[in-house]
């Protein structure tokens, strides 16, 4: 006697036990994708939490996650409050793209937005979009609660910029 060969999966067919290897995969799939639905609900419903908790409010607010884009919905009663939710959500760590599809009760201009490189301060910021340094308070203010200290800026963070007023 000596070696012999066999289809290795054929044995689960034909007589009924075991999985096939693509069974087993597909299993291990179904939980995968399973227990990241999970995370990704926990992730947004946390999300929803950090928004409230900073006195964000917004009617009927909906966070969906999917890969590392998420999801808003709901309606906003302003422009600054619409925009202020998308940054929460966005400068949350594995959240590459917000999909905004809020509502805005009250409509006002868009902000800009930044994103803080190395070396950056809210003054450079203010320089750079309104022109004078001296002007940071502004994006301070736009960009409260998040911001609980003007030198506590990170780079990659998102930040608003308000319209310049004039």
């Amino acid at each position: 006697m000596g070696l012999f060969s066999f289809i290795k999966n054929a044995g689960a067919k034909v007589f009924g036990i075991g999985k096939t290897d693509k069974e087993e995969a597909a299993e291990a799939a179904a939980e995968n994708a399973a227990k990241i639905k999970e995370a990704n609900e926990k992730a947004a419903s946390s999300m929803e939490e950090t928004v409230s908790d900073l006195g964000l409010e917004a009617e009927n607010l909906n966070v969906t996650i999917e890969g590392d884009t998420a999801t808003i919905t709901g309606k906003a009663l302003d422009q600054a409050t619409r925009e202020k939710i998308v940054l929460v959500v966005g400068n949350t760590a594995g959240i590459a793209q917000v999909d905004d599809q809020m509502e805005v009760e009250n409509k006002e201009p868009e902000a800009q937005f930044h994103t803080v490189e190395k070396g950056d301060s809210l003054s450079k910021i203010a320089k750079k979009y309104y022109g004078n340094a001296m002007k940071y308070p502004v994006i301070f203010e736009a960009n409260k609660p998040m911001l609980t200290d003007p030198d506590k800026i990170y780079p990659g963070q998102v930040l608003r910029i308000p319209a310049q007023e004039d």
